[in-house]
């Protein structure tokens, strides 16, 4: 896996931000191309919802903002695409690959904890996409208490703690970058077709009974497959049931 700075993308490093997500709201205005922000320290990060995401210094918070062309639906898939990303990049920098696995629809899990999370946001008018940003946190050395998390989530867990293996946020961000451009080339030359393959051999939970809740609805049913709009598809007592948005639980 290369190593190299992407061609073609941007990078900054700050010490510290409300939010890389803000910051890349920001200044998207002012930028000509795709940007990665890194900051060491964030005073106001979220997760999805709403959530506070707590940062610790040492773990990755960053955000990807980009200029997608694709009408809105197709750009959220690249939350697949990021996930994608982030498995080769744990992957490499950790030496192994067993343990990694894609939960749906943005989270990597390692020995069946969280490890990273993937927030999209995007900005538009008049149905077209102004910027796309992709947040991204991984927790490289340190995670959260169990009792940050919602009740019944899978437990947080650092890629020190469970691997051994130490590694800097901006090194990380290196192999990041560096495969979520191979991936970007992938989705914009072949469509989502191979993307959802590739994120299928690595899903968590496949085939098995898992719990999809929105804020009105809970579903359970087999984990059948995602389709090709990113959507989890359920084998339920009701039959198939496809499902766009939710939280799962295992």
């Amino acid at each position: 896996m290369s190593t190299d700075w992407p061609d073609g993308y941007g990078k900054r490093v700050l010490a510290e931000v409300d939010s890389t997500l803000n910051e890349a709201a920001r200044i998207a205005p002012t930028l000509s191309g795709p940007e990665w922000i890194l900051a060491h320290r964030q005073t106001a990060a979220r997760g999805r919802r709403g959530r506070r995401w707590t940062n610790t210094s040492g773990n990755l918070a960053a955000t990807l903002v980009m200029f997608p062309k694709d009408p809105a639906a197709t750009a959220a898939l690249r939350s697949f695409v990021t996930a994608l990303a982030l498995f080769d990049a744990c992957v490499a920098v950790s030496g192994r690959s067993d343990g990694f696995a894609l939960k749906w629809p943005n989270d990597v899990l390692l020995n069946g904890g969280k490890l990273a999370g993937i927030l999209l946001e995007s900005a538009g008018q008049a149905g077209s996409m102004i910027h796309l940003s992709i947040g991204v946190g991984v927790n490289l050395i340190d995670a959260p208490a169990g009792d940050a998390v919602e009740a019944g989530a899978v437990r947080p867990v650092s890629l020190l703690s469970e691997t051994g293996a130490q590694v800097d946020p901006e090194t990380f961000l290196t192999h990041l970058a560096a495969a979520y451009a191979r991936y970007e080339t992938q989705f914009t030359t072949y469509g989502f077709a191979p993307i959802r393959a590739a994120w299928l051999a690595r899903a968590a939970r496949l085939g098995e009974v898992i719990t999809a809740r929105t804020v009105t609805t809970e579903t359970t049913g087999t984990f059948e497959t995602v389709d090709g709009q990113g959507s989890l598809v359920l084998n339920t007592a009701r039959g198939r049931v496809g499902i766009a948005a939710a939280d799962v639980f295992f």
